[in-house]
């Protein structure tokens, strides 16, 4: 193989997607079986089954049991608003976020108390093992699963305060830096960090998507005066949203 030549799978993965997307192959389309790819592409059954393999990574295909490899129809991607952390409000920053998106936002959530972990440690500049509150969420769009939340508040900063549990009290929902405010905590910053990874089994499961599909994680971070109080993953199915930043210029 010379410089710069793909591999055959590459090239045969790349002309049936070229198909899906060009409609050729339209959604719900059966895929071409092994033996049909390798006799129009005259490549071996390897080739063949490395090429079904890439196009069902990428979540162009999906394969249904006893009946063989369809065409998936693809969602168009909707925005997750991200427009900074208001105050003042009665709803939480999730349902302001999404407003001008026009979401009908919901959620569940469950909090407990365990030792922090050393990667969260580390955000929140604390020891591992560490007491901290954990509090996982799952927030839905018109039923629909979007969107994924774990947060961890150290409970050397909330520990026996009013606002230990985010959901709960007279402050629960009412988001990060209102409840701190009520503790005494000025947040002056917040910091997001943006990346994308194959979702985890479990994370694909409740969001509903393919084995191996990607998801965007923003890693958010809460600081007063330089100290980390509240640090949360939120993870979004990439394939159907998009992640959209409303920054004031100041």
């Amino acid at each position: 193989m010379t410089f710069g030549e793909q591999p055959a799978y590459l090239r045969v993965a790349g002309d049936l997607r070229r198909k899906i997307v060009d409609g050729s192959l339209p959604p719900h389309a059966r895929l071409p079986s092994q033996a049909r790819i390798r006799e129009e592409y005259g490549v071996s059954d390897t080739v063949a089954l490395e090429a079904r393999k890439v196009l069902m990574a990428e979540g162009l295909v999906e394969g249904r049991s006893g009946s063989g490899t369809y065409v998936r129809e693809q969602p168009v991607p909707r925005r997750v608003a991200r427009s900074g952390y208001r105050t003042g409000g009665a709803s939480t920053p999730f349902r302001q976020e999404q407003a001008d998106a026009g979401a009908r936002g919901t959620w569940e959530s469950s909090s407990e108390q365990t030792g922090a972990p050393a990667k969260i440690a580390t955000r929140l500049g604390i020891e591992p093992g560490e007491r901290v509150m954990r509090t996982r969420y799952v927030f839905r769009d018109a039923g629909e699963t979007m969107m994924l939340s774990t947060s961890w508040e150290p409970l050397a900063v909330t520990g026996r305060t009013p606002v230990m549990l985010p959901e709960e009290g007279p402050l629960g929902g009412s988001g990060v830096v209102d409840r701190m405010a009520a503790i005494d905590v000025v947040v002056d910053n917040v910091v997001e960090e943006v990346g994308a990874r194959p979702g985890l089994a479990e994370e694909i499961f409740l969001l509903g998507g393919v084995p191996g599909h990607v998801v965007l994680v923003i890693g958010r971070t809460y600081f007063a005066s330089g100290r980390a109080v509240e640090t949360a993953d939120v993870v979004v199915p990439a394939d159907r949203y998009r992640l959209a930043y409303h920054l004031p210029v100041r």
